[in-house]
């Protein structure tokens, strides 16, 4: 992919519970290299995921900046929770610092949900996005302005949080036809709670929802959103690219 560069490039990094991927986008936020991924290491430590960041690096151009989505609570690039990478040691990982110093670049990190959705939100109103893949991320924005939000871990019903209910585990469990049921239950519930003027669902597992209908404020987004988003991270400039998969109308 061959573009004639002008201002910073950025490596966008999504770590995710299956697959870490990366990017590299120009100044406004448009792919310059292919899509990269290697699997999420099985025990998902600290040293084990940088060192598979490593190798994805190692295959891509130049790059001056790094953005990257994290699938876990994160504060000031602090990780405070990271449950879908199967280990507690995580906790206290300045993952923003530890990445600047092996990666000798500016890097800023924020919630792998929050990051998907500045791919593809407009910057009006209530916007809330949804992510379906080993586990549930949720992001919610007023008018551009993010806040991550682990609606994941909230009690949903019969004693279960939502990610009980609506995560990878769950889907292998119950099958499609009940999983497909429980998205739609859940849209509903919070569609009620957040009064969105819109709802962006991503991730692995939104492609399971195509045919069903959703309701004409809620948008499927291809799952790169999540790399493209990250330019964002710098610029805070709205990203306007082909992440839209579909659009369902309301019953």
């Amino acid at each position: 992919m061959k573009r004639t560069l002008s201002g910073p490039v950025t490596l966008a990094v999504d770590i995710g519970g299956s697959g870490i991927k990366a990017m590299l986008l120009d100044a406004r936020g448009r792919p310059v290299s292919e899509r990269v991924r290697v699997p999420t290491p099985k025990v998902s430590t600290v040293a084990k995921v940088l060192a598979a960041i490593d190798v994805l690096v190692a295959g891509l151009p130049r790059f001056d900046r790094v953005s990257v989505g994290f699938p876990g609570v994160v504060h000031d690039g602090v990780v405070y929770v990271a449950a879908n990478l199967g280990t507690k040691r995580w906790h206290g990982c300045n993952l923003q610092r530890e990445l600047a110093k092996r990666l000798r670049k500016p890097v800023r990190v924020l919630n792998d949900a929050a990051v998907q959705g500045m791919g593809v939100i407009e910057g009006r109103g209530v916007e809330f996005v949804m992510t379906l893949g080993t586990g549930l991320g949720t992001a919610v924005y007023s008018n551009g302005a993010v806040v991550p939000l682990e609606m994941g871990h909230h009690p949903w019903m019969r004693g279960k949080v939502y990610e009980d209910l609506l995560s990878d585990k769950a889907l292998e469990r119950v099958g499609k036809k009940k999983w497909r049921a429980r998205v739609l239950e859940a849209i509903g519930t919070l569609r009620a709670a957040f009064n969105w003027r819109r709802l962006y669902i991503g991730g692995g597992n939104a492609r399971l929802l195509e045919g069903e209908t959703l309701g004409n404020d809620v948008v499927v987004v291809r799952n790169v959103a999540g790399l493209l988003g990250g330019i964002r991270l710098w610029t805070g400039m709205p990203v306007r690219t082909s992440t839209r998969a579909s659009r369902r109308p309301r019953r």
